[in-house]
C-alpha cells in the first residue's frame, strides 16, 4: 500500500441516519453474483462486464422517479456483442434492458437483470446527400448530431429539451419530439430507415431492398403474424378510425398501432413499430434521418399574460401566423427559473396567476423574417399583455443572446422547478396532450387537480401542440405521500381520457408510471393488440418487461426512489443527466450524476453496512481522484450544481494534517518551489533528450506506487523543457495593462516543433507593443500563483495563503485596480477572477472588487487585434477551447484570433475538456487519454497547418492525445502580424 494512501473512511457519511426502505440490500454488496459474472466475462471479455456494487448502483438511477438495481451492466462494442448478449439471455431465461443517456423520465432506462450500456461505443454521424440525410449511431446526442449538421444548414426534426444529453437512439425508442417537432417533425415522420436487432438476434436493415426477403427467410412466423395483425386491424373500421384519431395529436402511449396501417410489408411495419417501442422490440443499432432546413433568421418574444387562460387563447393566433414554436410557462415555472443563470432576478416576485408564451418564428432569409414579424405584430395588436416585472419587454427580438436566454429558462423547466423542490423529495415528471383548442381548459383543470391533492401547481409545455408538462414532488419514504401520488394519478388519467380524450403520454413514452393506465386510454381492444404484438416480436419476453405493458394496477408505485439529503452543493440534483456528456471521466469511471447517485446510496445505508463499505472502497478513485475538477458540469446543469466542487471538498476531507501543513508550506515558499520545479523540468528534459524518457517514467511510477498516485506526477515524454529564467523586459511607465505570466508559463517552455520560436511572454509583449498598448510585467511575479494548484486538490490552508497573496500583489501592481490585469493562461484567469474569492479575507475581498482581470485572449482580441496588421496567414488551424474559457465565456475571442491567423478554422465537434487539469493529466494520464479520445480522432482525421489553444497544460494534453504541436493562439498571432523581414 502506498505510504500516503488516503483512508476511505474519511468519506464515510458522518450523519446519524436510519436505513432507507429502498436501500440496496447486503446480499448485493459483492456485486454481480456467480455464475452470471463469470459466464458473461467469458462471453464478452472482462472490460465489457461491470460487476462491482458501485457499478450497479450508479446505473440503477436515471432521470425518472424510479430506481431498480441491475444484476450486471454490460458495455458491448458491436453487433456481435449485442447478438451474443441476446443469445445468452434466451438460453438462460434472463431479461435485457438497453440504456443510452438515461435521460428518460419514466424508468425506461432501468432493468432488474441485465442492463446494457449502448452509449459508450455507439456514437458517430455520417452526413449524406450534402446534409439532406444523416446516418447516426444510437449513442450520439441530439446536440452532437445537430452540431455536425449545422455546417450544412440542416438539423434533425426531433428537438427535445434534453438535446444536450439525450441520444438519438433514445429519441427514436421513445419518439421524443420537443419544442417544434409536433406530429410532423418527430422520429416517426422523419426517419428514413433503421438497422435494428430483434430479440431473436436477427439483424434488419430496413433500407436494404432485400430486407423483406431476408426476414421472411430468417423469421417466417414473425412475418406471417405481423401481416395477420395488419389485416385484422384494417378490417376493423372503427378501430382504424380510432387509431388515426389518436395520432392526430401527440401520442407516445403504447405501441404505434398506425405502423400496421402505414407499413405494407413486415419490414415496413417493424420500422414503424420500433419508433416509440422503448427498447421492448429490439436494439436500434443505426438510424438514417431526413434532415430539415436550419432556418437561421430567428425572431422571438417572451410575452406575459395576466392568466393561463389569456395565454392559451393567444396560441392558435400565433400558430396561424406561422410560429414554429409557442411554449407556455405558468407563474410557478417562471419564478423557479430564477435559479438558472441569466434569468432576470425580478421574476422571483411574479404573481402566481402570471403566465408567459415563448413565441418563435424562423425563416430562411430576410424577406421571410420580415413577413413573419409583420404577422406577429398583427397578432400582438389584439393581445392583453401585462408587465409584471421591470425586466419584461413583451417585444419581439432578433438578438441571439436574448433569445438564448429565453430558451434556457424554458428548457430548464424540469431541473429548475425540480431543483427548487423541498429537500428529500422525489420528483415525478409527467406530460400529456389534449386537442390544442382545449389547452386553456386543460391547464385550469390540471392546476386545480394539483392543488386539491396538495401538490405545488406548475405547468409548462408545447402549447402549439396542446402538449403540457407538470411536476409532482413527494417523499417516497412516506406511505401517505405515495398514496397521495396514487390518488392524483387515478384522477389525472380519468381527467385526460374522459374529459379531454387526450394522450396520457405525448412525448415521454409510456414508461413505468403510465403502463398500468394504458388500457384506460386505448381501450381493451387496442391494448390487447399491443400485447399480441409484443408476443409476436418477443415471444419469450426477453426485452424490457414491465416498461410498456404491465397488468399490475399499482406498477407505477413500484420502485419509487427515495432522495436522501447529501452535501448542499449537490442536494438539488434530480439526476437528469444533462451534466454527463461534458464530463471528462464519462467513459473512464463515473459522471457527475453518478457521483451524486453513489453518495445518495451511501446515505440510504446503515452506517457500516457491507454495501456502504463497497461503495466507499470504489469512490476514492472512481469519483474523487478521476474528477478533473473543471466544473463543466456546472455549466451544463440548469441549476448550476458543481459536482467538481464537491469532489474537491472530498479531497480536502481525505488530507491528513501533515499533508495540509506541507501544502501550506509550499504556498508560503512558492518562490523556491517554482524555481525548483523549473530546474526539475530542465533536468528531466535533458535526460529525456538523451533517451531517458523510459527511465524517468519508471522512476516516477515507482515513486507513485510508494507514495501515492494522486500526489506524485508521472513523467510524460510530451512535457516541454523549462521556461527561460528571465521574463521579457518591460517598463511600468506608459503601460496600458499589467501582464501577469502564469506560473505554468514561468516553469514550462512553449512548444519546440514548428517555425515559431517565440515564447508566450515574448509574443504577448511584442503584440502589445505592436498595437501601441504596452504591458508591464512586475519584477516580483515569481512566487505568486492564481492558487488553482491548491484549490483543485482541496488544500484549504495553502489555497487561502496564495489566494490572498495574489490579490494583494495584483492590487499593488495595478495601482489599486487602475490598470487591467492581463493573465496568460485561461485557467489562471478564472482562478484570479472568480475562484479565489471565497478564500479571501474581508479586506482582500474589497481589494478584489477593484480589480479588472482580463484573459490574454480577450485582451488580444478586443484591444490589440483592431490595431494590428495581418501579414501572413496559414491555410488551416484546429482550435481547442479550454474548459476555463467556457466558464469565462471567451471562446468567441479564441475563434476570432484563430481566424486572424488562418484561412480555415475548425473547432472539432467533439471538443471538450482535455482533463489535464493542471497536473491531473500527469497524476492520472488515463483520464486525459479517455477525455481526449474522440476529439483527437476528429483532429487526426486530417492535417492542419496549426494547432491552437490558450493554456499550456491543455496544449500538452492535446499534444499527447494527437501527436500534434499545440501552441497558444497568441504565439500564432504574433507570427501572423510580424512585419516581413523581422
Amino acid at each position: 500500500m502506498p505510504l500516503l494512501e488516503p483512508d476511505p473512511e474519511a468519506l464515510r457519511p458522518g450523519t446519524a441516519r436510519e436505513p432507507a426502505i429502498d436501500r440496496v440490500t447486503d446480499r448485493s454488496a459483492a456485486g454481480t453474483p456467480e455464475p452470471l459474472r463469470s459466464e458473461l466475462t467469458a462471453l464478452l471479455d472482462a472490460d465489457k462486464v461491470l460487476w462491482k456494487v458501485s457499478d450497479l448502483v450508479r446505473y440503477a438511477s436515471d432521470a425518472s422517479p424510479y430506481r431498480f438495481l441491475p444484476r450486471v451492466v454490460l458495455v458491448p462494442e458491436d453487433l456481435d456483442d449485442i447478438s451474443a448478449i441476446l443469445s445468452y439471455a434466451h438460453g438462460k431465461g434472463r431479461e435485457v434492458v438497453f440504456r443510452a443517456a438515461g435521460t428518460s423520465l419514466n424508468g425506461q432506462a432501468q432493468g432488474e437483470d441485465i442492463l446494457v450500456d449502448v452509449r459508450r461505443h455507439w456514437t458517430g454521424v455520417d452526413v449524406l446527400d450534402d446534409g439532406a440525410r444523416a446516418r447516426i449511431r444510437p449513442g450520439t446526442t441530439v446536440l452532437r448530431a445537430n452540431t455536425t449538421l449545422a455546417r450544412y444548414g440542416r438539423l434533425l426534426g426531433p428537438d427535445p429539451a434534453s438535446a444536450v444529453a439525450c441520444t438519438v437512439g433514445g429519441v427514436v425508442a421513445n419518439n421524443a419530439s420537443g419544442m417544434t417537432a409536433g406530429t410532423t417533425r418527430n422520429s416517426y415522420r422523419t426517419l428514413v430507415s433503421l438497422t435494428f436487432v430483434l430479440p431473436s438476434g436477427t439483424v434488419v436493415d430496413t433500407a436494404d431492398p432485400a430486407a423483406d426477403e431476408e426476414l421472411a427467410h430468417a423469421e417466417p412466423q414473425l412475418c406471417a403474424d405481423l401481416l395477420a395483425l395488419k389485416a385484422e386491424i384494417e378490417a376493423d373500421e372503427e378501430l382504424t378510425a380510432r387509431i388515426r384519431a389518436k395520432y392526430a395529436i401527440k401520442n407516445t402511449n403504447g405501441y404505434r398501432l398506425d405502423a400496421f396501417l402505414d407499413g405494407a410489408t413486415p419490414v415496413q411495419i417493424l420500422r414503424g413499430l420500433m419508433v416509440g417501442s422503448e427498447g421492448t422490440f429490439g436494439f436500434i443499432a443505426e438510424t438514417v434521418f431526413d434532415t430539415l432546413p436550419l432556418d437561421r433568421k430567428v425572431t422571438s418574444a417572451l410575452l406575459f399574460f395576466p392568466s393561463l387562460t389569456a395565454a392559451a387563447a393567444a396560441v392558435p393566433r400565433f400558430n396561424a401566423a406561422g410560429a414554429i414554436a409557442v411554449e407556455l410557462m405558468d407563474g410557478n415555472t417562471l419564478r423557479a427559473s430564477v435559479n438558472v443563470k441569466g434569468v432576470p432576478a425580478d421574476w422571483a416576485a411574479l404573481p402566481r396567476e402570471t403566465a408567459a408564451l415563448l413565441v418563435e418564428f424562423r425563416a430562411p432569409d430576410e424577406t421571410g423574417q420580415e413577413a413573419f414579424e409583420e404577422a406577429a405584430a398583427e397578432v400582438m395588436r389584439g393581445l392583453d399583455l401585462v408587465v409584471p416585472a421591470t425586466s419584461v419587454t413583451n417585444a419581439f427580438t432578433r438578438d441571439a443572446g436574448t433569445i438564448a436566454g429565453y430558451w434556457k429558462a424554458r428548457k430548464a423547466f424540469v431541473t429548475a422547478v425540480g431543483g427548487s423542490r423541498p429537500s428529500g423529495t422525489t420528483l415525478i415528471t409527467e406530460d400529456f396532450a389534449v386537442p390544442p383548442d382545449r389547452l386553456a381548459d386543460a391547464c385550469e383543470a390540471l392546476l386545480e387537480l394539483q392543488s386539491r391533492h396538495g401538490f405545488d401547481a406548475a405547468v409548462a409545455g408545447h402549447a402549439a401542440h396542446g402538449n403540457l408538462h407538470f411536476l409532482l414532488a413527494f417523499d417516497a419514504a412516506r406511505a401517505t405521500d405515495v398514496e397521495r401520488y396514487d390518488a392524483f394519478m387515478q384522477e389525472f388519467c380519468a381527467l385526460v381520457v374522459d374529459r379531454f380524450d387526450g394522450s396520457l403520454k405525448a412525448e415521454h413514452a409510456t414508461g413505468r408510471n403510465i403502463a398500468p393506465f394504458l388500457e384506460r386510454e386505448w381501450g381493451a381492444r387496442a391494448t390487447e393488440l399491443m400485447w399480441r404484438t409484443k408476443q409476436v416480436i418477443d415471444p419469450e419476453g426477453v426485452l424490457a418487461p414491465r416498461i410498456v405493458l404491465d397488468r399490475d394496477p399499482r406498477a407505477h408505485l413500484r420502485g419509487l426512489k427515495t432522495i436522501p439529503k447529501v452535501e448542499a452543493v449537490a442536494d438539488p440534483c434530480i439526476e437528469c443527466g444533462f451534466c454527463e456528456p461534458t464530463c471528462p471521466s464519462e467513459d473512464l469511471t463515473t459522471t457527475p450524476r453518478q457521483r451524486i447517485v453513489l453518495r445518495r446510496e451511501m446515505m440510504r445505508q446503515a452506517d457500516g453496512s457491507p454495501v456502504e463499505a463497497g461503495l466507499l472502497d470504489a469512490y476514492g478513485y472512481d469519483a474523487v481522484d478521476t474528477c478533473a475538477g473543471d466544473s463543466t458540469c456546472k455549466l451544463a446543469c440548469p441549476v448550476g450544481i458543481d459536482t467538481g466542487a464537491m469532489m474537491k471538498g472530498f479531497r480536502q476531507r481525505r488530507h491528513s494534517a501533515r499533508e495540509e501543513r506541507i501544502a501550506a508550506l509550499t504556498a508560503r515558499n512558492f518562490r523556491v518551489v517554482e524555481a525548483s520545479a523549473r530546474l526539475a523540468v530542465a533536468a528531466g528534459n535533458a535526460i529525456g533528450e538523451r533517451g531517458g524518457d523510459r527511465l524517468l517514467e519508471s522512476v516516477t511510477r515507482l515513486a507513485r506506487k510508494a507514495v501515492r498516485p494522486d500526489l506524485v506526477p508521472e513523467w510524460l515524454p510530451q512535457l516541454p523543457g523549462a521556461a527561460a529564467r528571465q521574463l521579457p523586459r518591460t517598463a511600468r511607465v506608459g503601460a496600458s495593462a499589467v501582464y501577469y505570466p502564469a506560473c505554468v508559463n514561468r516553469i514550462f517552455a512553449g512548444p519546440e516543433a514548428g517555425p515559431v520560436d517565440t515564447s508566450l511572454a515574448e509574443a504577448l509583449v511584442a503584440l502589445s507593443e505592436r498595437a501601441g498598448k504596452h504591458v508591464w510585467i512586475p519584477d516580483d511575479v515569481a512566487g505568486t500563483c492564481c492558487a488553482t494548484i491548491w484549490h483543485s486538490k482541496g488544500y484549504d490552508a495553502g489555497n487561502r495563503i496564495m489566494a490572498n497573496r495574489i490579490v494583494e500583489a495584483a492590487w499593488g501592481w495595478t495601482a489599486g485596480g487602475t490598470l487591467p490585469l492581463v493573465v496568460d493562461a485561461s485557467s489562471c484567469t478564472l482562478g484570479i477572477a472568480e475562484e479565489v474569492v471565497p478564500y479571501l479575507t474581508e479586506d482582500n475581498q474589497a481589494l478584489h472588487r477593484e480589480l479588472t482581470v482580463v484573459d490574454s485572449l480577450v485582451w488580444a482580441a478586443d484591444e490589440l487585434l483592431p490595431e494590428l496588421t495581418v501579414f501572413e496567414k496559414v491555410g488551416s488551424a484546429a482550435v481547442h477551447p479550454t474548459c476555463s474559457m467556457e466558464h469565462l465565456g471567451d471562446v468567441g475571442q479564441l475563434r476570432e484570433l484563430a481566424q486572424a491567423c488562418a484561412e480555415e478554422v475548425t473547432v472539432p465537434d467533439d471538443a471538450g475538456c482535455c482533463a489535464f487539469a493542471g497536473d491531473r493529466g500527469m497524476l492520472h494520464k488515463e483520464l486525459t487519454d479517455s477525455a481526449t479520445a474522440k476529439e483527437a480522432a476528429e483532429v487526426n482525421s486530417r492535417t492542419y497547418d496549426s494547432y491552437l489553444s490558450a493554456n499550456r497544460m491543455c496544449e500538452i494534453g492535446m499534444e499527447r492525445a494527437t501527436g500534434r504541436p499545440y501552441r497558444s493562439a497568441l504565439i500564432e498571432l504574433e507570427r501572423a502580424t510580424r512585419p516581413p523581414g523581422r
